[in-house]
């Protein structure tokens, strides 16, 4: 550093100076512009690109918030749709209920109409099975009675007395 101080010479710093104001004014004039204008093109760019954004994020919100919309209105009408096969269920069980109770009282009442008429077929069964017995013991007590000569006489004659006495 010593050196440079002992060996400056005024004229080339003079030039030195020149060269240096020449060469910012040749930068500002081809340089600076296009650098300065890439710079505010970016710049605007930047700007753009983040009006975008904030539009793209309003949008997002909007898309959500219709998305949560139509979700709540799928919800109710699945709970609509639920609530409607619910009633159906039970409308087809009180139903299947209603016609299983009509036909079970329909078929008490065949089998108690059945029962019934066992019960008179088994009663008129009985009445001619106590009449073909009377009979058969009728048969049995006559013919004892009468295979007995003076017996049959005597059983004559109490009818006769019987029939004379009516």
């Amino acid at each position: 550093m010593e050196k440079l101080i002992q060996e400056f010479s005024l004229g080339l710093f003079f030039w030195q100076a020149v060269l240096f104001i020449g060469l910012l004014l040749l930068l500002r004039r081809f340089a600076w512009k296009p650098i300065l204008n890439a710079v505010n093109e970016r710049e605007e760019g930047i700007r753009n690109a983040l009006a975008s954004a904030e539009d793209a994020k309003k949008e997002m919100q909007n898309l959500q918030a219709d998305n949560e919309k139509l979700i709540k209105e799928a919800r109710a009408e699945r709970e609509a749709m639920l609530k409607d096969a619910r009633e159906i269920k039970a409308k087809m069980i009180e139903d299947a209920k209603g016609e299983a109770k009509a036909e079970a009282d329909k078929m008490i009442a065949q089998a108690q109409s059945a029962i019934e008429a066992e019960r008179k077929s088994a009663i008129a069964d009985l009445k001619n099975q106590v009449a073909s017995l009377s009979v058969e013991i009728a048969e049995k007590v006559v013919k004892s009675e009468l295979s007995d000569k003076d017996k049959q006489l005597g059983l004559v004659e109490e009818m006769l007395g019987q029939a004379t006495l009516n």
